[in-house]
This record gives C-alpha cells, sequence and structure tokens, in this order.
C-alpha cells in the first residue's frame, strides 16, 4: 500500500453554531492532540494544531451573526490530524476539496454537505474518476414533480373551450375563421404536449 506523505486541504468550509464549535474543539481534545484556541477581540476564533514535527495548521473561524465560518485551506501530515480533519468535515456538514498526496499520485476528494462526492485520481499530468456521487432518488423525484406541461395543457384546454364558446356567440364569417385558425394552433400544441 503506498505510504501517504501529506493531506492538503485546498478548500475547506465549515459552519458552526458555538454549541457545534465546542464539539469540533472537544473532538480534537479528546483525541490527544495539541491544541491552542485563540478568541481574538471581534469574537472569530483560531484553532492552532500542533502536529509531530511542531509544525502549526492555523484553523481561522470568523464569526457571523450566531455561527462561525471557517474557509480557507491547509496541509497536514500528521495521520491523527489527517483522520480528525475528515472526522469533523463529515460530522459537521463541511464542504471541502481534499488533496490526498503519495509519491506518484494524488488523490482528489470532493466532500459536499460531509459526504463524499467524487473522488479523483491525478497521476501524471492526468485525471481519472474513481466515483461520482449521483443522486438519482432526487433526480427522479424532482422529475416526477415537474408539472410545467401538465400546467401548459390545462390552460390550452381552457384557451380552447374559451375559443369555442366564442365561436359559438360569432355570426362574422370572418372572425369564426380566424378562431378555427386559432382553434387550430392550440390543437395542435395540445397534441404534441400530450404525446
Amino acid at each position: 500500500m503506498a505510504n501517504r506523505l501529506a493531506t492538503e486541504y485546498v478548500k475547506t468550509c465549515l459552519q458552526l453554531t458555538e454549541a457545534e464549535m465546542a464539539m469540533f474543539i472537544q473532538m480534537f481534545v479528546d483525541h490527544q492532540a495539541s491544541l491552542q484556541v485563540k478568541v481574538l477581540e471581534n469574537g472569530n476564533q483560531e484553532v492552532v494544531l500542533l502536529d509531530d514535527a511542531g509544525q502549526e495548521i492555523v484553523l481561522s473561524f470568523e464569526r457571523k451573526f450566531n455561527t462561525y465560518v471557517c474557509q480557507g485551506s491547509c496541509r497536514i501530515t500528521n495521520k491523527n490530524l489527517v483522520n480528525l480533519m475528515r472526522k469533523a468535515v463529515a460530522a459537521f456538514k463541511g464542504n471541502a476539496t481534499v488533496h490526498r498526496i503519495y509519491e506518484t499520485y494524488v488523490m482528489i476528494y470532493e466532500y459536499e454537505r460531509g459526504a463524499v462526492s467524487k473522488i479523483v485520481e491525478r497521476k501524471g499530468g492526468e485525471d481519472r474518476l474513481i466515483y461520482e456521487y449521483k443522486d438519482t432518488v432526487g433526480m427522479l423525484e424532482r422529475l416526477f414533480r415537474k408539472d410545467e406541461i401538465e400546467q401548459e395543457i390545462g390552460l390550452i384546454k381552457n384557451q380552447i373551450n374559451h375559443m369555442l364558446d366564442l365561436r359559438n356567440d360569432i355570426q362574422d364569417v370572418a372572425v369564426r375563421e380566424q378562431i378555427d385558425g386559432r382553434l387550430g394552433q392550440l390543437t395542435h400544441r395540445l397534441f404534441v404536449l400530450e404525446a
């Protein structure tokens, strides 16, 4: 099995409530990760993680109303911190682009709302799709709920009924011919939609 050199969080977005922020910090404390939490004067927080080599990994959380938002990137070599960060992204429904760097290739993971949505292998400048999530059930449900055609059919039927009533009330031959022309167009459109 290939030895992972590093994991790079290229784009990370976590949005945490105050309670989730405490849980986020506690998750790292529970797994004996060396960390410092700095509370800045404007309410923002910085979580500073230390890896084995003493390198600092700074996660900046900007306070926006009642949430803390972390957007940025970091490079992690410590396997424990890599696993904790992956668990944090999953547990707190984060979005991220993660590069798992090996000696001869890079595995690129895309996370959406905490779940892996895509995995790509990049080797020798070429990308190969390994996995991509397809929301088939959701797509079918959206397709099922799409009722624009049914609504248009209902509108055309109402127009046809109105035009037929109008045709029966009018005696002028020229106006009846115009109504017949319009009825022909509407029935053709109705036929196309119902087919």
